[in-house]
């Protein structure tokens, strides 16, 4: 089911797992498997409409991708870049099994890049804080920050003007 929608998470009919794990849990489980075991039966009535089915697919698609390619442009930047790639490729895994694995595949790089960084002497982890650093200064030098706020403060230098 290369091409179809995830199914994975959908109960099937009459199944009592969702009950049966919430007697053994006292209770709170059970709130995000009927959560879970809902959203899993309108998405199989969504998949039973050819038509409703792929424009699903699509909106799930732009989405995810919208969230990944913001993703990619904050990594550099403070803050979540990272989580947010992750959430983007987390939203089209829901659909689509080549962004599954290519999260799998993305996560297990990362864990094992920020292992060996961490194992790092401080002098390579501050290159490497010195490179980040670098990289935002210079995408904001292009996208005219520099000048912007320079222009606020009466600060109107030729050099901090964006190249474009």
């Amino acid at each position: 089911m290369e091409n179809g929608p995830r199914t994975d998470h959908v109960p099937a009919p009459g199944d009592d797992t969702a009950e049966r794990g919430a007697a053994v849990d006292g209770g709170e489980r059970s709130v995000f498997r009927r959560i879970g075991d809902g959203i899993g039966r309108r998405r199989a009535a969504i998949a039973s409409n050819r038509t409703l089915d792929l424009t699903y697919r699509a909106i799930v698609g732009v989405v995810g991708t919208i969230v990944l390619v913001v993703g990619i442009i904050a990594i550099p930047y403070p803050g979540p870049g990272w989580l947010i790639v992750f959430a983007g490729l987390g939203i089209l895994a829901s659909e689509f099994d080549w962004a599954h694995r290519i999260l799998h595949v993305v996560r297990g790089k990362y864990d094992t890049f920020m292992a060996w960084f961490g194992r790092q002497s401080w002098f390579v982890r501050g290159l490497g804080a010195l490179g980040t650093a670098a990289v935002v200064v210079a995408t904001l030098w292009v996208l005219g920050t520099f000048g912007l706020v320079g222009g606020w403060v009466g600060l109107h230098q030729p050099w901090l003007q964006s190249p474009f």
